[in-house]
Formats: structure tokens, C-alpha cells, sequence
């Protein structure tokens, strides 16, 4: 009996299965400086404890996608290890901060699958749960397209879960003691509270980032994530790029570091309603993006919440907003599309 795991293959899937994924992982200060260094994030809110405190918290929490890309990572030796690539995010919430010291671990429950009509991959559906202790922190639906091992194997019963369009404003959590009220817009970086952000809205956060390939890499151990498409050349002879794909999430951090510049206040994502990976992104380009203001609501008498959308490109700066067309196409440079809610303080408390 072998001792080694090829990981699985479209046709290994069953509906309806739980996965519990191997490997806690523990974060510590270290892995939010190291999450800092790799994307440049300025959001006051989880740089420092003064600042934190002073918004009710105990000390600067985790960065909440430090948190998702930790739980992703978990998952992939048990879903994704050959993955063709990752497709999306449905129904994100994030349940409660976490802390450094607390101990991530995962599981998954296999809720949708669906054979590709050349029927050498398919799609898996999962929602993930990331814990601390007993207690659930994150919840997501994700899906993938994974190789088949055997392109004559049978297919499992397929089947495509509905997936709410957005979390309701009434389902989204703060945390405990969140505070605005005395909320400092200097060392914030900006007057902007959610008064100033209208529905509609469209902000270019002007800055771009390269990524190189080491650091990509890197940020891809760092959450323990072995996708083979990230690391392993051979794996990829077969595309006609040849090249190593970098992380989605590398492309998603990346892009909401870059939303500093603009949306300086809003350093909390409280949920992730929706995101595509629009087209593949290889390391060596630069990440621009802008975002729109979708939708507000009024969580607390300080604490008000903007729904965004986040469109990240490559090497195509976005002062013409680039968007899909009236096909829904989007541009070749267009990266990801990404709605997700944040918290902002309430200037009117």
C-alpha cells in the first residue's frame, strides 16, 4: 500500500462528503508581518494594537484574508492538489476576528459537482469552515476545476448548488466591542467616513504593485497551499504558457492592499459575496485596480458597512475603469472580480 497521496481527482468526489482537513496551523505576529511585507496593506486597523484598542479591540487582529487564505490552504491537499485552476467565491463570512496564538483548522463539505463537456476535468463545489477550537471563524463556498485521473472513469452525479448573490447587511458579524466612536481619521490616512462613499461610486486607487515570482511563491507557502499549477514546472508543460500560475489570492491581497489609496477606513472585510478569476496571472506583471461602491448599510451607531467591488488588472493601469462589455467579456488584462462588504466608522455618531 502506498504511503504517498496523489490527491484527488474529479471522479474521486462524492456529494455530500465531509473533509477534515490535516495540518493546525498556529499564527503568530510573525505570519501578519510576513502577510504586510508580501502586499504592502496600511489599513491602520490591523497595524496597530494602539489603534485597535482605541476601536474597542483588544490588540490589531489578523488581517481577515491572511485568515481565508490560511483556511484555503488546508484545503487544497484534499480538493485541489490538481486543480486546473480556481473558479470562485460564493457566501464569505467572517464570523469573528482571530487573534495571533489562535489555531486554524478546516473542514469541507462537498456540495455541488459537474463533469466539463470534454469530460477530461470537472467542477467541485465546497463550503469550507475554519475553526479556532470549536468554534467556527469563516465560512465560504468555493469552486474548482479539477483534472479527471482517468478521462473514461464515470463521472459523479452532477449536481450545481444555488449560491446567494450577496450576504444579507442583518448577516454580517462585528466583532466584539467594535467601537468607532472615537475612531482616528488622522492615523487612518483619511477624512472619508461612509457618508462620503455614494452607491454607484467609482474609485481608480491609482498605485500599482509588481509581483515577482519568489515572493508569489513565498506567499503561497506561507498558507501552506501545494497546488501543483503554483510550484511545479513539469505539471504545466502541457499549457501553451508553460508557466507556473500565481495564487489567485496573491492577486486579491495584492489588489486590496492596493484600495489604501482611497479607501483608507475600510480595513475590515466583513464578508466575501462574490469573486472570479477572470483570467490567469503570471508573476513579472503589475496589478492595478479601482473598486465601486455597491451598496451601504448601518451595522451600529458607529459602524456602517460598504458592499465593494474590487476589478484588478495587469499592466493596464485604471483610469477607464476596464469592465466587461455588453456580452460580459472582459478584457484580456482584467484579472479578478471581487465583491466583498467592509467596515467603515460613521462620521454622523
Amino acid at each position: 500500500m502506498s504511503k504517498t497521496d496523489p490527491g484527488r481527482f474529479f471522479e474521486d468526489f462524492r456529494l455530500g462528503e465531509t473533509l477534515a482537513h490535516a495540518t493546525p496551523r498556529t499564527l503568530s505576529p510573525g505570519d501578519q508581518r510576513l502577510y504586510t511585507a508580501f502586499y504592502g496593506g496600511r489599513h491602520a486597523l490591523y497595524s496597530s494594537d494602539v489603534f485597535a484598542r482605541a476601536c474597542g479591540l483588544n490588540a490589531a487582529p489578523l488581517d481577515p484574508l491572511l485568515v481565508f487564505h490560511t483556511v484555503f490552504g488546508k484545503t487544497v491537499p484534499d480538493i485541489s492538489l490538481n486543480a486546473v485552476a480556481n473558479l470562485g467565491y460564493a457566501e464569505g463570512r467572517f464570523l469573528r476576528s482571530v487573534s495571533a496564538g489562535e489555531t486554524l483548522h478546516a473542514t469541507s463539505e462537498v456540495i455541488g459537482l459537474k463533469e466539463t463537456s470534454n469530460r477530461k476535468s470537472g467542477v467541485v463545489y465546497v463550503r469550507t469552515t475554519g475553526f479556532c477550537g470549536e468554534e467556527a471563524v469563516l465560512s465560504y463556498v468555493r469552486w474548482v476545476l479539477v483534472r479527471k485521473g482517468e478521462e473514461a472513469a464515470p463521472a459523479p452525479a452532477e449536481h450545481v448548488p444555488p449560491t446567494a448573490a450577496a450576504v444579507a447587511a442583518s448577516d454580517l458579524v462585528l466583532p466584539s466591542g467594535l467601537d468607532f466612536s472615537g475612531y482616528d481619521f488622522a492615523a487612518a490616512g483619511a477624512p472619508h467616513a461612509y457618508e462620503d462613499y455614494a452607491v454607484g461610486e467609482k474609485i481608480d486607487h491609482v498605485d500599482g504593485m509588481a509581483i515577482e515570482e519568489a515572493e508569489a511563491q513565498m506567499a503561497t507557502r506561507l498558507y501552506q497551499n501545494t497546488a501543483k499549477v503554483h510550484f511545479n514546472q513539469f505539471e504545466r508543460a502541457k499549457d501553451p504558457t508553460g508557466r507556473r500560475l500565481v495564487y489567485g489570492g496573491v492577486v486579491i491581497s495584492t489588489a486590496r492592499a492596493l484600495t489604501f489609496n482611497g479607501l483608507q477606513n475600510t480595513g475590515m472585510m466583513l464578508a466575501i459575496n462574490a469573486g472570479r478569476h477572470v483570467n490567469p496571472f503570471f508573476a513579472g506583471r503589475t496589478i492595478f485596480a479601482w473598486s465601486q461602491v455597491l451598496d451601504r448599510a448601518e451595522l451600529s451607531p458607529t459602524v456602517g458597512a460598504l458592499r465593494l467591488r474590487l476589478v484588478a488588472t495587469a499592466d493596464r493601469p485604471c483610469t477607464d475603469f476596464p469592465d466587461k462589455d455588453e456580452k460580459g467579456t472582459f478584457p484580456p488584462e482584467v484579472l479578478l472580480d471581487f465583491d466583498y462588504w467592509a467596515a467603515i466608522p460613521r462620521r454622523s455618531a
